[in-house]
This record gives structure tokens, C-alpha cells and sequence, in this order.
């Protein structure tokens, strides 16, 4: 690192920690409400719902006029219970709404149900049209929230994949103690174990390495903004309501830390009255979980969510060869939520979380491995976080936010007879301003992130990345069949300098009276940058006492399109959700682990060395994935064809990437009465990968 890098890294380091305090201290302001504050006036909405133009005139000069459409039913997402009506013959519906940043559905039978975001103040008087598209039949109605425009999915130019409530819940049952039985078994997503002696695994977005992922919770990065390589397996699913996952580069988003994609878990709200879950799990194999989640409301306008687990596994050698099969581990999670709403537009959240674990795995006592000796690995962690976000309406339209994160986890690990400590600790802030309207959204804001890692037992490693941000994103609907999403950032990285990431996407309906009726197409294409730091999936799995010390100065960029056409497909037995993706990415200057040639592997027990690749990272592939529905049978089938390349780090032939299967495939069918009885099977293959290394 360079003088000026340095005395720059200095100065960057404190606006992190003063950020979150800002973001704190906004939501101390806008929750601090007189307890003598008067009702708030509702507004007056006027909903005017039309049909969409049906295609070309007979004379191009003058189109069709668009008809009203009666009995279409226009109610609120954003609140429970929803508030909401019917249009009348001329398509025409008023409401009485709260004030604030309201969410509205408008569907009808036989149309593509559209959403419309506002900004009510108190006692306005606002008018809208919505215009819905014929449609064989509407999908599932799902607000995203990891595009920052909280629209609904169907209307997203940027494809996101949502992992609903219901598949949470069945995975919820095999799987209690953590997600990535959920992950594992989404198109797209290879969840790939990074250390077999402790059962260590980070999630694969499309092929790219999982250092590129970033986990988010609620739009936070709770987990820290590198998540480690455990963060999977320390996430119960318990309070999860869905899961979005939006693949390829999003830097242009969610910054530096998201090269890859992002997954955003997004818990459950407070219950109006109080209630919970308790799930108890048991396994052959020595596995045991307790898990319960509890909601409800407080005073006023405040919720609460509580969240705790205590899970199990005894060190299982299932094939007694004298190695743990299944790593055993203690673990206890604990995740209070404080949440308000007054109704009016102002929101807050409160949340603060613990994860503390003992995990082992290696040869069995009195077992060798197959070089004759003993060989035991184990690692203690340590994870607390404080979280804190806030919203309101300013001036008309307006809506400002912000939002601040604190984590700090610690480490031991233990590789044999060799120790290594470590503290790991990210502060994260930002703040936000949205315009919203039907033409034209935009949002803009500033953002800064910190990421200091310090060894206490290996030197050589220790880093402390600051980059402060600066993004716009617009949303544009030029046209009832076409939106264009728009977003640019630059953050200034404290040791690898500007990091420039734009990003476009594309949404086009396909006209009804086509063969592909009531289809949607998007095309998105996206660049970004990332900081390379030494922690990577193989020197987590082998430890940095056995890695030399490097100094990079070259951050790793990825250039990146994805395509895919979606729609339903009529058949004799009803309609069928088709969703086809063809994606392709390409990975410079990226970094790479390879065995440090300048010593002795015999004397060294394997020494490492990072190294940049000598060429780019190709990854390329396609997905499809189809849905069937109809009670009670639920079936969904998904296959995905991928190939990545890379140049060998010894000596420099291109080869497949290692742990990357070429096919991976999946079948589910269900039989479902409601609130009685479930039955399904599944069917999953995975094709032959390249070991690294053997």
C-alpha cells in the first residue's frame, strides 16, 4: 500500500461510524412523536382504471381509445388489514387513505394486475390511472424490496427470482437450523461446501465464486459485507416470509461487495395480536433443533419480532472410516426487532442479533487421516450485530431514508496443532431520497462502507477497506409496454481507488394479440468492481499461516448480460409458468490460490500464494424453469446448463473451474389440502464437477 493510500485509508476510516450514528439518530427523530399529537387527516384518492390499447388501429393515425374496466379491484399492499374497492361501470374508484408512502394492487380477472406506488399527504386529493394489460391469467402478486422501487415482480425491469412463503416453510421442515437446503435448490444458486471437516459453504451465484455474493437481511448486511464462508449455515429460516435473489453484477446496487448478485432475506412483520412458532427437530444422525419465533404489537405504533434457536450436531462418522462425516457443532442465535408505523409514512426499524458457535470436525479421537497422523480442526465464532433504519415524507412527494449497520464477529480457529484468531468488523450507512411517480422514479444517495479484518496470530493479512459512495438510479415507463431501469454508482475505495458501476435493464411486454400473449422479455447489462482481500473460499478452508503475504493493487471487474423470456403457456391440463434465462459473464484480473512455487510443500505442509489471473474468467449458460399449478397438485421442474473457464493458475491452460458442474437439474411434484395434509417428491441431479487439487 502506498503513502497516499495509506494516509487516505486514515482519513476514510472515521465517516463510518458517524454515518451510523446519523442513521441512528434520524430514526430517533422520526419516531419521536409527541404523545399528544392530533389524528392525521386521510387523503382522497382517485383510482381510474383503463384497458390497455389493443394493438394497432385500422388507422394508425388514430388510435383506440382505451375502455374503462369495471369491477377491478384496487387495495393497499403496505398495510394490514388491506384497504381497498371495487371500480364502478366507468372504471373509476375513490379511497381514503392513510397518509404516507402507500403500495396499491389494481387486478382484475383476465389482466396483468399493475401496481402504483404514491406519497399521500395529509388531507390531499390525488388521481391516478392505471392501465392493465389483457393477460391469460396474473401471477403471484410480490413486492420486491431488493431493487430499492418496491415494485411488484412481474413489473421489475431487473429479473428477480422470489422464494416464496410456502417453499420457505417446506424447507423450513427438512432443514430448521439454516438456509441452505432453500438456496441449494433454486435455478441459479449452488450452495458449495468450502470445508468438509467443519461443513463449512457459501452460495454460487451462476457460476461465480461466493466471495461475489452478498447476503443481505431486510436490505441490511447483517452477516457483515464479506459474508464468511459459516454465514449460511448460522441463518435459521424460521422468521423468513420470502427470499429474493437478483443474480448477476450488482455493484451499481449494493456496492463493492456484490459483484456476483444478492440475496435478500426478508423476515416477517409484527402480527396484529400475538402469536408464535416453536419447531423441535430431531435426527438419526445426532442433529437436534429448537427454534421459535414470536410477533405482535406494543404500544401505539410499535411491533415486535423475537427470534431464538438452539441447535445440535453430534461429530457423526457415517462410514466409519475415522473422519466426521457430519461436523459436530453447538450453536444458540438470538434476533429481538423493534418495528413502527404510525401509518402516516414514517417507519422505523430497530433490530440488534447474536450468533455464538462451537464447531468441529476432523478424525475421531483415537483416528488418523490417511497420512498416519491425527488430525482435528475446529472453530469458535463469535457474531453480534446492531441494526437501524428509518423513512419519511418530506416536502410533497419526497421520501427520505436512511439506515446504518454495525457487526463485529470473532474467530478462532484451530487447524491441527495451529491457532489462529482474527476480528472481523464492518460498519455500513447510508441515506437515500425517492422521487416516485408513474413516468418517471427516481432515487439517489450516498453511501459509505467500512471492512477491517486484523489476524492476531498471522501477520501480513491485516486491511482495513473504507469506500464511501455516491448512486442514482431512475426508473423510466416511457411506454405502457416498456420500462428501462437506469442505475450508476461510484465509490471511492480507500486502497484501490474510483470503482465505477452502471448498470441497465429492460422490460418489454410482449403485445397480447401475439402468439406469446401477455409474455414479458428482459435484457440487462451490467459492470462492476470489486476490492480483493485474502480471505477467499480456499484460504478460509486452509488458513492464512499457510498463505504468503501478497499486495495487490488491481481491483477485479466483471462485465455481465443476462436475458430471459417469461410468461404462461396454455395446456389441456391449464396454464403453465415458463421462465427461459440465458446469462454470460466475464471476470477480469481476478484473483486466484495456487501452491506458492518460492517454497517447499513438503517442508511448508502446502504453502499458498494469491495470484491474478494471467486471463479473464468466462462463465456463460441458460435456465429454465417451469411451474404448474392447480389444487391440489403443485409441480416445478428447473435445469440449468453452465460452463465457466478459467486459465489454470500453475500454468496458465484454460480449464474448467473447479467444483463447477456443467448440469444441475430438479423435479417437484406436491399433493397439497390446505391445513391438513402435504406429500411431494423430489428429484435433483447434479452433473460431474473438476475437484480443485484433487
Amino acid at each position: 500500500m502506498s503513502e497516499h493510500d495509506e494516509r487516505f485509508r486514515r482519513r476514510a476510516a472515521w465517516p463510518a461510524s458517524s454515518l451510523l450514528a446519523v442513521a441512528v439518530a434520524v430514526a430517533g427523530m422520526v419516531v419521536g412523536v409527541p404523545a399528544h399529537a392530533q389524528a392525521v387527516e386521510p387523503a382522497t384518492v382517485t383510482i381510474r382504471v383503463l384497458r390497455a390499447a389493443d394493438g394497432a388501429a385500422d388507422n394508425p393515425d388514430e388510435p383506440p381509445e382505451p375502455r374503462p374496466v369495471p369491477g377491478a379491484a384496487v387495495r393497499t399492499l403496505d398495510r394490514t388489514p388491506a384497504e381497498g374497492g371495487l371500480t364502478d361501470a366507468t372504471g373509476v374508484v375513490v379511497l381514503r387513505l392513510a397518509p404516507g408512502s402507500r403500495v396499491l394492487l389494481v387486478s382484475r380477472s383476465g389482466f396483468v394486475a399493475d401496481t402504483v406506488r404514491l406519497a399521500l399527504r395529509p388531507g390531499g386529493d390525488t388521481t391516478v390511472v392505471s392501465r392493465l394489460q389483457p393477460a391469460g391469467a396474473a401471477l403471484e402478486t410480490v413486492i420486491v424490496a431488493a431493487t430499492r422501487s418496491a415494485r411488484r415482480v412481474e413489473d421489475e425491469p431487473l429479473r428477480i427470482e422470489v422464494i416464496g412463503a410456502e417453499e420457505v416453510e417446506e424447507k423450513l421442515l427438512m432443514s430448521p437450523g439454516d438456509v441452505a437446503m432453500l438456496l441449494n435448490e433454486t435455478s441459479g444458486l449452488r450452495v458449495q461446501t468450502t470445508s468438509p471437516s467443519l461443513g463449512a459453504a457459501n452460495v454460487r451465484v451462476q457460476g461465480l465464486p461466493g466471495r461475489y455474493t452478498l447476503l443481505l437481511t431486510d436490505g441490511l448486511p447483517l452477516g457483515g459485507v464479506q459474508a464468511g464462508a459459516l454465514s449460511l449455515m448460522q441463518i435459521p429460516p424460521l422468521d423468513l416470509a420470502r427470499v429474493e435473489v437478483l443474480k448477476g453484477a450488482a455493484t451499481a446496487l449494493y456496492g463493492p461487495s456484490a459483484l456476483g448478485g444478492v440475496i435478500n432475506f426478508v423476515t416477517r412483520r409484527p402480527t396484529p395480536d400475538a402469536a408464535g412458532d416453536l419447531l423441535l427437530n430431531a435426527t438419526s444422525q445426532g442433529g437436534a433443533d429448537a427454534v421459535g419465533f414470536a410477533s405482535g404489537p406494543l404500544r401505539g405504533a410499535w411491533g415486535y419480532t423475537i427470534l431464538g434457536g438452539v441447535h445440535r450436531q453430534r461429530l457423526t462418522d457415517v462410514d466409519a472410516d475415522g473422519w466426521g462425516d457430519l461436523p459436530g457443532f453447538d450453536r444458540v442465535v438470538a434476533r429481538p426487532r423493534l418495528t413502527w408505523d404510525p401509518g402516516d409514512g414514517r417507519s422505523a426499524l430497530l433490530t440488534a442479533g447474536f450468533t455464538g458457535e462451537q464447531r468441529d470436525g476432523g478424525t475421531l479421537d483415537g483416528a488418523v487421516a490417511p497420512d498416519g497422523g491425527a488430525f482435528a480442526e475446529a472453530l469458535r465464532t463469535r457474531r453480534a450485530d446492531v441494526a437501524a433504519s428509518a423513512q419519511a415524507i418530506v416536502g410533497r412527494r419526497a421520501i427520505v431514508a436512511a439506515r446504518g449497520v454495525a457487526v463485529e464477529q470473532a474467530h478462532e480457529h484451530r487447524f491441527g496443532a495451529v491457532r489462529e484468531r482474527d476480528r472481523h468488523r464492518t460498519l455500513f450507512g447510508e441515506a437515500t431520497i425517492t422521487l416516485p411517480a408513474e413516468r418517471l422514479a427516481l432515487v439517489g444517495g450516498v453511501a459509505i462502507q467500512q471492512d477491517r479484518y486484523r489476524a492476531r496470530d498471522v501477520a501480513g493479512f491485516d486491511y482495513t477497506f473504507t469506500a464511501p459512495g455516491l448512486f442514482v438510479q431512475a426508473d423510466v415507463r416511457p411506454l405502457p409496454w416498456l420500462s428501462i431501469a437506469g442505475t450508476g454508482r461510484v465509490d471511492e475505495h480507500s486502497v484501490y481507488g474510483t470503482l465505477v458501476s452502471p448498470r441497465v435493464s429492460a422490460l418489454v411486454r410482449l403485445p397480447h394479440a401475439a402468439a406469446l400473449h401477455g409474455w414479458t422479455a428482459r435484457l440487462s447489462l451490467a459492470g462492476g468492481a470489486t476490492a480483493p482481500g485474502p480471505l477467499t473460499d480456499e484460504t478460509e478452508a486452509a488458513g492464512l499461516a499457510r498463505l504468503t503475504p501478497f499486495v495487490r493493487a488491481t481491483p477485479e471487474r466483471v462485465r455481465a448480460a443476462t436475458f430471459d423470456l417469461a410468461g404462461l403457456l396454455t395446456t389441456p391440463v391449464g396454464d403453465v409458468e415458463l421462465v427461459l434465462t440465458a446469462f454470460a459473464s466475464r471476470v477480469t484480473d481476478a484473483l486466484q490460490v495456487r501452491p506458492d512455487p518460492a517454497t517447499s510443500s513438503d517442508a511448508d505442509g502446502g504453502r499458498l500464494t494469491l495470484v491474478t489471473a494471467a486471463a479473464p474468467v468466462r462463465t456463460g449458460g441458460a435456465e429454465f424453469s417451469a411451474r404448474y399449478a392447480a389444487e391440489p397438485w403443485h409441480v416445478t421442474a428447473s435445469w440449468a446448463w453452465l460452463r465457466s473457464t478459467e486459465p489454470d493458475p500453475s500454468t496458465g491452460v484454460r480449464r474448467d473451474v473447479p467444483l463447477t458442474p456443467r448440469q444441475a437439474g430438479g423435479l417437484v411434484v406436491m399433493w397439497e389440502s390446505h391445513e391438513t395434509a402435504r406429500i411431494g417428491v423430489e428429484l435433483y441431479h447434479v452433473g460431474r464437477q473438476a475437484l480443485e487439487d484433487n
